[in-house]
């Protein structure tokens, strides 16, 4: 496996995956796929940047990451469907933080998504804090 890193050339394809992480992680983000590729150029052109990991010449996944954090921030993780479950995920995990050279990163998970949680915790990550939202009545 390997990491190429993302240009603007390549916000369709990273915005199609986005729209897959976000109905894997069953995310509440009703965004559409217009509104996700606008965001996604909107990151690129700002503090964010993009991974791909690739596979024999085929982008199986992609990271986001937030440059200009210390600890650095991995706003979004993906691995598609059809390349789970071989490990390729916590390969392309330990890449990227090799190709950051880093050793600390932060992450945020949805507490519904088990899998997700179960993936992190496996590769060493640890619970810092826990946010929470309240809304009124009127918003629910």
């Amino acid at each position: 496996m390997q990491i190429q890193k993302c240009t603007l050339e390549d916000v369709s394809l990273l915005t199609k995956m986005n729209k897959h992480l976000i109905e894997d992680e069953k995310s509440t983000n009703p965004m559409t796929m217009d509104e996700l590729e606008e965001r996604m150029t909107g990151f690129l052109r700002g503090d964010y940047s993009a991974y791909f990991f690739m596979q024999d010449n085929t982008a199986v996944g992609y990271a986001l990451v937030k440059d200009t954090e210390k600890p650095l921030y991995l706003r979004q993780f993906f691995i598609e469907r059809d390349y789970r479950r071989r490990h390729l995920g916590r390969e392309a995990f330990h890449l990227l933080m090799d190709y950051l050279q880093t050793d600390t990163i932060n992450i945020d998970v949805l507490p519904w998504n088990e899998p997700g949680l179960r993936f992190w915790k496996s590769c060493g990550f640890a619970e810092t804090c826990i946010s929470m939202q309240y809304k009124g009545e009127a918003e629910k």
